[in-house]
């Protein structure tokens, strides 16, 4: 197969006539009618199929290819060409020989001059790229199944916090029987005129009692609020000053070292849960006395603007950036020194009922102290 490059007209530097060889040309070219039949195909093209020009003249192009080929060539191929008059850069397989030669063929679809349609196609052998392409496939699905094997494995997670959530729950939710009991025996020998140093050790079980009481209210709250439908709250109209300052009367007596001082600003009467609010300021305080300067007051200002709010003020270091973002994260405990081991979930159930509430807790922290927020609707619903 051979061409002539001719001069352009009306250049200032025309070019030689130059004859092309096509058979040396590195891509296979091949020349077919509209229905796929092979008119003739440069000495490339028919070294990489293995047949001779007359082998394959004639033959129609589509037949080279595998079965996956031949159903896009009739599907694709001819219909684009006919739309377009030409089609680029498509993948195709040719099978020569038994082995599959993956090519890249691009094609023009033109009258050649005497009325016959004809499709002008030039081919690539792909192996580097197909070799590429295979490796991009593998390496796709190793990561998806690294994808679904970490999914599977954060499912399998989720499942056992769940259920060591629920277990929480439930073994919490039955050591109140007998530390009920534990609290009324102990309830009883204080009454039974003992001595002084049985009447400490009673006192003594009693506080632990209590305690333990407490911590078991918390992991219930805990784990309604992280495996049920949330901290339940029974919302009604309450007088919020009247409230906080009974609750801080109560937290003088657990706390008679520490100065709880009550402010009151705007109205009184608001919505919400009187018996949830009072354990948020218990959490409150109890935070306050073990993070905040000993010396100096812990003030609770309650507040019905428009909004209601109640805020817990107290002196003392200034809580870092980086822990005061996760302050209402269950299990985050404070790292001052001398500080009493919890389970650090009290925070997190004062934000649980700031949520139920339909309100939010805030904490701001500088040289002059830490302050924390909880307001909600003056009108709130459940």
């Amino acid at each position: 197969m051979r061409s002539t490059h001719s001069s352009f007209e009306n250049s200032s530097n025309p070019l030689p006539d130059v004859e092309i060889d096509l058979d040396t040309l590195p891509c296979g070219l091949l020349r077919t009618l509209d229905d796929g039949t092979i008119c003739r195909a440069n000495r490339t093209f028919t070294r990489w199929v293995s047949l001779t020009p007359e082998l394959l003249v004639g033959r129609r192009f589509q037949e080279l290819l595998t079965m996956g080929g031949k159903i896009f060539h009739h599907t694709h191929w001819a219909p684009l060409l006919r739309m377009q008059g030409s089609i680029s850069e498509v993948k195709l397989e040719v099978v020569a020989g038994g082995e599959v030669i993956p090519m890249v063929i691009n094609a023009i679809r033109h009258d050649d001059g005497a009325g016959t349609i004809v499709h002008d196609i030039a081919a690539y052998v792909a192996r580097d790229r197909d070799r590429y392409e295979q490796e991009l496939l593998r390496s796709r699905a190793r990561l998806e199944g690294l994808i679904a094997e970490l999914e599977q494995m954060h499912e399998a997670s989720n499942d056992r916090a769940a259920f060591a959530e629920q277990m929480m729950g439930i073994v919490s939710h039955d050591l109140r029987n007998p530390l009920n009991a534990i609290q009324l025996g102990a309830d009883l020998l204080a009454v039974q005129g003992l001595d002084e140093p049985q009447q400490r050790v009673v006192h003594r079980i009693a506080s632990s009692t209590k305690r333990a009481a407490a911590l078991i209210d918390d992991l219930l709250d805990f784990t309604s609020a992280r495996v049920g439908s949330g901290i339940s709250v029974a919302i009604a109209p309450i007088q919020l000053h009247e409230l906080i300052a009974e609750g801080l009367d109560e937290l003088r007596m657990v706390y008679p070292n520490r100065t709880l001082v009550h402010r009151r600003a705007g109205t009184s009467e608001t919505n919400g849960d009187a018996r949830r609010l009072v354990q948020l300021v218990g959490n409150l305080i109890s935070n306050a006395v073990v993070y905040g300067a000993p010396d100096t007051p812990i003030t609770v200002t309650t507040s019905v603007q428009g909004i209601s709010s109640i805020t817990a003020h107290n002196h003392g270091s200034k809580i870092p950036d980086a822990l005061r973002a996760s302050m209402f994260d269950p299990m985050t405990r404070g790292t001052e020194a001398g500080a009493p081991r919890s389970v650090g979930l009290g925070l997190f159930i004062v934000r649980e009922i700031a949520r139920a509430h339909g309100g939010a807790a805030t904490v701001t922290s500088s040289d002059e102290g830490t302050s924390f927020r909880i307001e909600w609707p003056a009108r709130a619903e459940r």
